[in-house]
């Protein structure tokens, strides 16, 4: 028997003074089954700090071979902006690079490790393709407090990341890295 996605709901409060973005948001993410905390909340901060007209989750989620986990379409539907999210192979992220206009990665994984596997790899645009990484307890901890049904306030000020989960404050650097 196949086990179903849990989904949870984000109310979300986003300050990206950075880049002069100030929303609130209302966002369903549907969690699969294999998917880790962690990397959910990857997801959201990815989408919260990419956040421009168009965004969107990808349809498949974590189990999609053709999209990435966030992606920007203008509004005639071609793809703008191709965000994975975690430890993507270098074949997607150079298909991505070469579709949209832009191409990023987030992750919460070791970022020496993840910029390694792409090392000799041919992906187009590399040396423009940002990886942005998040501190491994300031992901623990918030991972932590992600319920089904989550209030959210993100501010971002010269990439420095503050975050209200359910009540839960941290705050860390978004770390940028270069693929190439």
């Amino acid at each position: 028997m196949a086990l179903n996605a849990t989904v949870h709901n984000f109310t979300v409060q986003v300050a990206d003074v950075d880049r002069g973005v100030y929303e609130d948001l209302s966002l369903r993410l549907a969690r699969h089954p294999s998917e880790t905390a962690e990397f959910m909340l990857t997801r959201l901060l990815a989408y919260c700090l990419e956040y421009e007209e168009g965004i969107t989750f990808s349809e498949g989620g974590v189990s999609s071979t053709d999209e990435p986990a966030v992606l920007v379409r203008d509004l005639t539907g071609r793809v703008t902006a191709w965000i994975e999210v975690g430890a993507p192979d270098a074949e997607r992220v150079h298909r991505g690079s070469k579709l949209a206009g832009r191409a990023a990665v987030y992750t919460h994984r070791d970022p020496a490790k993840v910029l390694a596997q792409f090392a000799g790899k041919r992906i187009h645009r590399a040396e423009e393709i940002p990886l942005y990484s998040f501190d491994r307890a300031f992901v623990d901890a918030a991972a932590a407090a992600i319920e089904r049904r989550n209030t959210v306030t993100l501010s971002v000020t010269e990439r420095l990341m503050y975050l209200d989960l359910n009540g839960i404050s941290l705050s860390a650097p978004v770390e940028e890295h270069r693929l190439g």
